[in-house]
């Protein structure tokens, strides 16, 4: 299976080396070539223009070198090299350079007017005047000039037509499933050997039970001959139900770092589209590309996005984008033999909406809880996420531990990097204790309200309250949490107490 999946990678590889690349720089090309054209090619007539009074006086010093007239209306001016140097005509100097298509740009111009007139000054003076200057006649024309203003708007149609018909079929500014011609592929992300995954099973702290059951996951697909042989069936799937913030996408990305096998990743909603069955498509794309790779894991977070239970919230006559994606995703998981060694790993944290016929036995096989961490749990997540600060030696872990019942995994990161925050704020080099509780006082209720004051009366119903936060868990039951901490803190979201609960 190890060969055949290679295989498949190596033809698909083929496949991109031998398609034809185009580059937007071919667009960009004759639009360049365009712009500089009209810059210096059509702008060229442009000259320093002179005033006929002027052009007279200056004809009289017998500086000029030509006088080239073009299409009897202007005369390009050029002066003699040893008159360039006078102050004079400095400003017509700075003004004469070699311009690409174009040439050695005249000194100045003039217009001509009556060209008769002209030519007849012209000679006259000569002759009055010994004058040793060169004319010309000659008929501006630009060959190249002509043949881009004819063919360039054709070429920038067709560049400009062939970048969009790239993007919308999918080409190396886009990806498959935003083009309108692939909009029915799958947007899933691939991983496998050759995508480096740095999370694995290592990085993820607590959830000892989860990980053991997604482990045995992973191992069905190294080696399945090791469960089939006993007459045993690899199962189809696996849900991952808990809380939000537990760890449930984490896991499956430490899936990916161990199971060396092609992983595809993405959300319920990267299903959901405008287009009526777009999301049949890409279910269908998906699992056909998860068989031509096979062994394969596909990973499906938040699938209550598409796995909602059918027949609710839905309106009379309506064709419902959702359902039928999920009826595609049921028909798919169905369709799955024992030969195909593709495994689903989906999760949610409303397991409570999602259809039946999606949890049944043959579809999601096994539903693994991953629960809120307890506080051996809480110890190893602060110890992960507790590296990368500059703690001050001798910091409790233990304690952060005890002070966290029901935190999450996104809790506990997100009170450590607060703790580093609050340490910052107050200038410190190293962050403390006491960082850590204001951390939690400040995710637990908010900002504290420095403006609100708590009156006796107000005090006095607080604490009536935190006595009977305490007293009740105790009469329940003996290994119930019991109030540790109480504490009157005006703060955003709870304007009259925090409370920290301790396990037993």
């Amino acid at each position: 299976m190890s060969n055949n999946s290679n295989q498949n990678n190596s033809n698909q590889n083929n496949k991109n080396v031998g398609k034809p690349k185009f580059s937007s720089y071919w667009i960009y090309i004759p639009i360049a070539l365009f712009l500089l054209y009209f810059a210096f090619g059509a702008n060229s007539d442009k000259r320093n223009e002179i005033s006929n009074t002027e052009f007279r006086e200056i004809l009289l010093t017998n500086d000029i070198k030509e006088i080239i007239i073009i299409n009897r209306s202007v005369a390009n001016v050029f002066l003699k090299e040893e008159a360039e140097s006078k102050d004079q005509y400095q400003k017509y100097v700075n003004k004469s350079k070699n311009l690409p298509f174009v040439g050695k740009i005249p000194n100045f111009s003039v217009q001509i007017g009556d060209y008769q007139n002209f030519e007849t000054y012209l000679i006259e003076s000569r002759e009055k005047h010994n004058l040793d200057f060169k004319r010309d006649n000659d008929e501006e024309s630009n060959p190249f000039g002509d043949i881009l203003l004819s063919f360039l708007p054709i070429i920038i149609l067709i560049a400009v037509w062939i970048y969009f018909m790239r993007r919308m079929s999918g080409g190396s500014s886009g990806g498959p499933g935003g083009q309108i011609f692939n909009i029915g592929k799958s947007k899933a992300k691939l991983f496998d050997q050759n995508t480096e995954s740095k999370i694995t099973f290592k990085d993820v702290a607590g959830l000892e039970g989860a990980k053991e059951e997604v482990q045995e996951i992973v191992d069905f697909l190294k080696t399945p001959d090791k469960y089939t042989s006993l007459g045993g069936k690899i199962p189809k799937g696996a849900l991952l139900v808990g809380p939000p913030g537990t760890g449930k996408t984490l896991l499956a990305k430490a899936v990916a770092g161990e199971a060396k096998v092609p992983f595809f990743s993405l959300s319920g909603s990267d299903f959901v589209e405008m287009f009526v069955g777009v999301g049949a498509s890409r279910v269908r794309d998906l699992f056909k590309q998860a068989k031509e790779k096979s062994p394969a894991i596909i990973f499906i977070d938040e699938i209550d996005a598409i796995g909602r239970a059918r027949g609710k919230n839905n309106f009379s006559g309506s064709n419902d984008e959702r359902e039928n994606t999920l009826n595609q995703l049921l028909t798919e998981m169905d369709g799955f033999g024992s030969q195909d060694n593709v495994i689903i790993i989906a999760a949610t944290n409303r397991a409570d909406i999602l259809d039946k016929a999606l949890m049944r036995a043959g579809r999601f096989d096994r539903q693994i809880h991953v629960e809120l961490p307890n506080l051996t749990e809480r110890r190893e997540v602060f110890e992960v996420h507790l590296k990368p600060l500059k703690i001050k030696d001798g910091l409790n872990i233990d304690f952060l531990a005890k002070q966290t019942p029901g935190f999450s995994g996104a809790d506990i990161a997100n009170m450590c990097n607060e703790a580093a925050l609050v340490a910052a704020r107050k200038g410190k080099k190293e962050v403390e204790r006491q960082d850590f509780l204001d951390a939690v006082d400040r995710i637990v209720g908010g900002l504290e309200k420095k403006s609100k004051i708590f009156t006796a009366e107000e005090k006095k119903t607080i604490y009536e309250i935190a006595q009977g936060y305490g007293y009740k868990p105790r009469q329940s039951s003996p290994s119930t949490v019991t109030l540790d901490v109480f504490q009157t803190l005006p703060a955003q979201d709870q304007s009259n107490v925090n409370t920290q609960l301790r396990e037993p």
